[in-house]
């Protein structure tokens, strides 16, 4: 019988903390997609950072807007919505509104778990893509983390919106769907814009390009494939997305 032994499988060496991943998502993005690579995945801090600051937008929104007024706001920026509640009896007419605030104030609540389960589904899509479409060699696991990092832009959007509600917005003009400056739409009025342009006009935020290019450059490098293909993937998919809801709002008017 041989005298060999199974070897453990290598631990990966130690490399950034996740700390220093976060700020290097910001300063050095390729060195947190390369520690990710190396087999680094913990992705529990960016979670953790996106639901308190969701909690205190929630907790802004709350004190400073209300959740019944900002179901009025998606409601009145929804016209044929607006139109079929006008429509209805006083009381289904309240009956309604108070769904339509349980709904609101829910998914502020559950926002820990749309936000794991949002980004789940769009890990999968893009595991599939640059796997697949791209012979690379990333792994399900690594896309996810890859994902935390690279959302990590929009906590400043997050804080834009608390400083723009605290600044004194008008209740009544607040748009949860685009809350804050960061986008051409975001200084046009929702209802005296065509409804399929201020919905292009938001699909082209900096932020959300950020992120973008944040997330090629990720997917790229956990993959092993060239950063265009990364790019390519990740755009892909966005243009997909801006494309559908653009011709949802020509159609429906939402």
């Amino acid at each position: 019988m041989s005298d060999a032994t199974v070897q453990p499988a290598a631990e990966p060496a130690a490399g950034l903390s996740q700390w220093q991943r976060v700020a290097c998502t910001f300063t050095a993005p390729s060195k947190t997609f390369n520690d990710i690579k190396a087999g680094h995945k913990s992705w529990w801090l960016p979670f953790l950072i996106y639901v308190l600051l969701g909690y205190l937008f929630f907790g802004a929104v709350y004190t400073k807007i209300g959740i019944r007024q900002v179901a009025e706001n998606q409601i009145h920026l929804n016209p044929k919505q607006e139109a079929q509640m006008a429509d209805l009896p006083a009381d289904r007419r309240a009956t309604q509104m108070k769904i339509a605030v349980y709904v609101t104030e829910g998914v502020f609540l559950a926002t820990p778990a749309f936000l794991l389960l949002g980004i789940a589904l769009l890990s999968l899509g893009l595991w599939g893509t640059i796997n697949f479409g791209f012979g690379g060699k990333a792994t399900f696991g690594s896309i996810f983390t890859v994902w935390m990092y690279a959302a990590l832009p929009s906590v400043i959007k997050t804080l834009l919106g608390i400083v723009v509600i605290y600044a004194g917005m008008a209740p009544e003009s607040f748009n949860l769907k685009n809350f804050a400056p960061t986008n051409v739409a975001a200084f046009l009025s929702p209802t005296d814009t065509n409804a399929a342009l201020y919905k292009l006009l938001t699909s082209f935020d900096a932020i959300t390009i950020w992120t973008l290019v944040l997330l090629g450059i990720g997917t790229a490098i956990v993959a092993g494939v060239k950063r265009p293909s990364g790019y390519i993937a990740v755009f892909g998919w966005w243009i997909l997305f801006v494309l559908i809801g653009v011709g949802w709002a020509a159609a429906f008017g939402a």
